[in-house]
């Protein structure tokens, strides 16, 4: 009777896995479907936690769902139990609850990378976090991220200030985001819309790198966020340095974009287009 001696030591590749923690979209265009789409497309293999389920389209949020925090658990024990999970991104947490349970879980498990980019703020510009909330992301989460990546009305949320409105307004944001407890921070420039280009800004602790790209004409923006941050976790877990995997996911999300109109999805804003290189190949 044959025996199977295959183990997973026996791989002698040992492949990216990316964990992305965060909440799901029936629309398929943000959250979990995006950020698994953007991990696979940029060349890691990803895993999830789920910690809401929302019903949404590309209209629009109609429902939240929370899942129960046992469970949430359950889900993070069983990931990291048995998959090798280099890096992690996380988005939507619910609420301080989920914050402190993921933050504490991490701690656990100490993944080499952490990502975080904090939902806090709809498109609508409704806060999508109680300020108790918010105050529990900035003293449990976000001093044990490696990179936050939040956009501008995020930062303005994080550091309690005014929506900036141009470029000058955006970089006088970065001292108070250097008081923030966290290692580097990501600044998002996107929603400068009267701007020739999309800049973002990265923090370090000694210096600011600027990244731009040309700014695409298109609606069809729809979980940019969630792809630019988990592009960045899986560049991060290839083994890229962070200003590197920064601008590696800078120009995956920028190429996405500009593909965007390629793809027709839904009747309001559609998804970016996470699989741009597959589509240029098969043409």
């Amino acid at each position: 009777m044959p025996t199977h001696t295959t183990t997973h030591s026996a791989h002698t590749v040992l492949t990216p896995i990316v964990l992305t923690i965060a909440g799901s979209d029936s629309g398929g265009g943000a959250g979990i479907q995006a950020d698994i789409k953007a991990i696979s497309a940029t060349g890691s293999y990803a895993c999830s936690v789920i910690t809401a389920i929302t019903a949404q389209n590309t209209l629009g949020v109609s429902a939240i769902f929370p899942i129960p925090l046992e469970h949430i658990e359950k889900q993070l024990d069983a990931v990291f139990s048995d998959l090798n999970i280099v890096a992690v991104k996380v988005g939507m947490l619910a609420d301080s609850d989920t914050i402190k349970l993921v933050a504490a879980k991490l701690k656990q498990y100490q993944p080499a990378f952490l990502v975080v980019d904090p939902v806090m703020v709809a498109t609508s510009g409704d806060l999508l976090l109680q300020a108790s909330a918010i105050s529990t992301l900035k003293s449990e989460l976000l001093p044990l991220a490696d990179l936050i990546t939040p956009n501008l009305p995020e930062a303005a949320a994080l550091t309690d200030s005014p929506l900036p409105t141009d470029d000058l307004a955006m970089r006088a944001m970065v001292d108070q985001l250097r008081q923030l407890e966290v290692k580097t921070v990501l600044l998002k420039g996107g929603h400068l819309e009267q701007e020739d280009n999309s800049t973002d800004l990265l923090i370090l602790a000694d210096r600011i790198e600027e990244l731009s790209a040309k700014r695409t004409p298109t609606q069809n923006t729809h979980g940019t966020g969630c792809t630019l941050s988990s592009a960045i976790a899986s560049y991060l877990a290839q083994g890229h340095d962070l200003l590197h995997a920064v601008q590696l996911g800078k120009n995956y999300i920028s190429k996405a974009i500009e593909h965007a109109d390629e793809l027709n999805i839904g009747a309001g804003h559609g998804p970016v287009n996470h699989f741009f290189q597959g589509h240029a190949n098969a043409g």
